[in-house]
């Protein structure tokens, strides 16, 4: 007799919070669960960690074998960039796409298509966490009928928050929570509808909460001390704790029978890697490139730090406090644009004089230009990229660092020949980054995803080098002996993405308490195929982390 399979994800979900709620009771389904079966701790890949897992489950595929690496497209032909979404499943259909065999039931998987090889249903971008999608269903009237019925997420494309303004976080706490109830009873519902072979559904709560509400929740975030250290309840654990309630009363519906998989792809920590990709490293690299200029938040290496922009930031917003800290020639200029209010220097800007060039592009003037991704610092750098040796990609996680090499790029400016020396020359470079508050250095890794500068594959990533941050600390000002010091930067989001994901196990066969092996967000889907006794494409590159009986396609 086949067993179905319940597979839930609570995306960027850290397997070291579930761990440490479980064992203090907080997490008591997930408890229960743990105790009624298996558990292990999953990898996935270093680079571009926050862009490909769900490509990664959904396809069995590693991003070299997809050639999906990012929402962002960049043009070589003409330096634009460009935003995809999701992968176009062309190549690898989602591993639940399984035919007139099974009956499979999907509600809100991020980042997929409208497969018209599931013979069942399939419900995309009703809340998940930046779904890349659209709001859709198969069959097609079924997306409405819930919405009827139960109701809009509240959150949906809209779930971030002022990390500084506690009524703000107050709100998108309780629109995440109304939306883990809808959840689960659209769940309930939909299991109820008939036997499905596969059930599918992913919590995006737990990603939009761990980007917003770290800083209320861990001592390891800067700002906790401040902000969350003396708040009576802790919001994360409290999503987290509806989360736990939401997936008790998914699984009252659930056949006895049912295999139960509880997994997260990838993780979640305090904030390292925003800053330094989306403001440290191109200003880094505009500096490199121009070695008389400085562009974003310039001090002299060696002076005393100054503090965290807190108060500028609460009073000014993100984009605004840091596009104050734009280096200005002009002393005056300098002056009135960081003490008057915004709308009257924007009136006083046009007789102020131009900077001289090259200068960076106002992000508010990218925004009139209908520019995508003009609110990513790295495209404030954007018009320069034709004229700098190397620039920095926009990223939502690690740094990604593009040459700009002649043949490739329609006006590259550094030869093939010189290609390995100007990447070998930005690793010594970027090695000797330090936080200047700490002086821990910056950078743990720096990746080659290309080995020569003629190296075409059309599923290599645009970054020719991938830049992985130090996880002790979070930054807001750095020291480098080669490009000076750059910040303080405020502060954005305070959790950001980890390599590691868990998996949860329970149900007939599987050893109540037993642990598994260590392994990669690539094992997931052969695993939940196994349990469900489908066979397992050739071309998946994981392998079953629960042993079942197998048969292989």
């Amino acid at each position: 007799m086949k067993n179905p399979v319940i597979a839930i994800g609570l995306d960027a979900a850290d397997p070291a919070l579930i761990e440490k709620w479980m064992s203090q009771g907080h997490l008591k389904n997930l408890r229960r669960l743990r105790e009624q079966g298996a558990y292990g701790r999953l990898k996935t890949f270093e680079a571009y960690r926050a862009e490909t897992p769900w490509t990664t489950f959904l396809t069995g595929c590693s991003p070299q074998k997809t050639g999906y690496w990012s929402p962002i497209k960049y043009y070589e032909n003409n330096y634009s960039i460009e935003v995809v979404e999701a992968y176009n499943f062309a190549e690898h259909q989602p591993f639940y796409a399984l035919g007139e065999e099974r009956r499979v039931a999907v509600f809100d998987m991020p980042q997929a298509p409208l497969s018209d090889q599931v013979k069942g249903l399939q419900v995309l971008a009703w809340g998940a966490h930046s779904p890349q999608t659209p709001s859709h269903s198969q069959p097609a009237s079924l997306f409405q009928e819930i919405v009827n019925k139960h109701g809009e997420h509240p959150a949906l494309r809209n779930d971030g928050a002022n990390i500084l303004n506690l009524e703000s976080m107050e709100r998108l706490q309780k629109k995440l929570e109304t939306g883990i109830s809808r959840r689960s009873t659209i769940c309930q519902d939909l299991l109820q509808q008939e036997p499905w072979d596969l059930f599918l559904t992913i919590f995006g709560e737990t990603h939009s909460a761990g980007h917003y509400f770290w800083h209320l929740s861990q001592p390891d975030h800067p700002l906790y001390e401040s902000m969350g250290k003396n708040l009576s309840a802790d919001p994360l654990l409290e999503v987290f704790e509806a989360i736990d309630q939401a997936i008790g009363g998914i699984l009252t519906k659930a056949p006895e029978n049912a295999h139960v998989i509880v997994f997260a792809a990838h993780g979640m920590g305090t904030n390292v890697m925003d800053i330094p990709s989306m403001v440290f490293l191109p200003e880094f690299l505009y500096r490199f490139s121009f070695p008389d200029k400085l562009g974003l938040a310039p001090h002299k290496l060696g002076s005393t730090l100054k503090p965290p922009l807190v108060e500028l930031t609460k009073k000014l917003g993100w984009v605004r406090a840091l596009w104050n800290s734009k280096h200005e020639s002009n002393p005056i200029k300098g002056f009135l644009r960081r003490h008057l209010p915004p709308r009257y220097f924007d009136r006083l800007e046009p007789f102020l004089g131009s900077s001289p060039q090259p200068d960076l592009m106002s992000p508010f003037k990218l925004y009139e230009q209908s520019q995508p991704e003009c609110f990513q610092p790295a495209v404030w750098y954007k018009h320069l990229w034709p004229q700098m040796k190397a620039f920095a990609l926009p990223s939502f996680s690690e740094g990604y660092i593009r040459i700009n090499l002649q043949g490739r790029e329609s006006q590259g400016i550094v030869p093939p020949s010189e290609y390995n020396a100007v990447c070998d020359e930005l690793i010594e470079k970027l090695y000797r980054l330090k936080d200047a508050r700490t002086g821990q250095p910056m950078v743990k890794d720096i990746i080659r995803m290309r080995q020569e500068a003629t190296d075409r594959d059309p599923k290599l990533p645009d970054a020719d080098l991938v830049v992985t941050w130090q996880e002790q600390c979070v930054t807001d000002i750095v020291d480098s002996p080669d490009m000076g010091r750059i910040g303080p930067i405020p502060f954005l989001r305070t959790g950001s993405h980890r390599s590691d994901g868990f998996i949860l196990a329970s149900g007939p066969n599987i050893e109540a308490g037993s642990d598994l092996p260590a392994g990669h967000s690539l094992d997931l889907a052969p695993t939940i195929l196994n349990l469900m006794g489908a066979p397992i494409p050739e071309h998946f590159e994981g392998k079953p982390l629960v042993e079942m009986p197998v048969s292989v396609s």
